[in-house]
């Protein structure tokens, strides 16, 4: 596996470019915005794009999906389907944020709890984290102990709660249940920041640690 990091807009979202070493085949994980900036980094590895996978449904991590599957003729993929309001307020998030004016758009496939995809010789498993909002999903590949979480947790802190449908206690037991018990070494990739590790999270985060026996 090789992932190439994009970061994109001004809220500096880490868009993800995860690669089949094998088959040179890619997929995007939540384009935010600057089409033409991810656009311009799969042609200079020579990527065959096969989809765009979205962790929720929040403008800054959905930004760019609709260009780019139009432009390289791919589905758009996840999150859970109730992450669908979110979807439908893309014209109120654009004004909320501060961004150019988006037209609201649906994925074609939605994903659920235990689901698993394919990338060439890749296999993610989906783990649904409501708690920053509630479609919100992770992707976990065990071969190469890494989880790709958008806004779950960071290094040091975990995904704000106090928008629409957010919820404190259950974005906890998102990560008690499903970052958590996954094993130590894990790294841990963020929408924003740096990246980490389940147990430096275990044992350094101040909104987790201590918290769970």
């Amino acid at each position: 596996m090789e992932i190439i990091t994009v970061p994109v807009t001004a809220f500096a979202q880490n868009c993800r470019v995860v690669i089949c070493k094998q088959t040179r085949h890619a997929a995007v994980i939540d384009p935010g915005g600057d089409a033409d900036k991810i656009i311009t980094e799969l042609a200079k590895h020579q990527l065959s794009l096969q989809c765009i996978l979205l962790t929720h449904g929040h403008l800054d991590h959905v930004g760019a999906a609709k260009v780019l599957a139009e432009h390289f003729s791919v589905d758009i993929v996840g999150p859970q389907k109730d992450e669908l309001f979110w979807f439908d307020a893309l014209p109120m998030q654009a004004q909320m944020f501060g961004f150019s004016a988006i037209t609201p758009f649906h994925p074609q496939h939605w994903l659920s709890h235990g689901d698993t995809f394919t990338l060439g010789q890749l296999r993610f498993e989906i783990r649904h984290c409501p708690g920053h909002t509630p479609g919100h999903i992770v992707f976990y590949e065990a071969t190469h102990q890494l989880v790709i979480v958008g806004d779950v947790i960071f290094k040091g802190s975990v995904g704000r709660t106090d928008f629409p449908k957010g919820d404190t206690q259950q974005l906890l037991d998102s990560i008690k249940n499903h970052i958590l018990t996954l094993p130590d070494e894990t790294r841990i990739l963020s929408g924003h920041g740096p990246d980490t590790k389940v147990l430096t999270e275990r044992i350094s985060n101040p909104f987790i640690s201590g918290k769970f026996g």
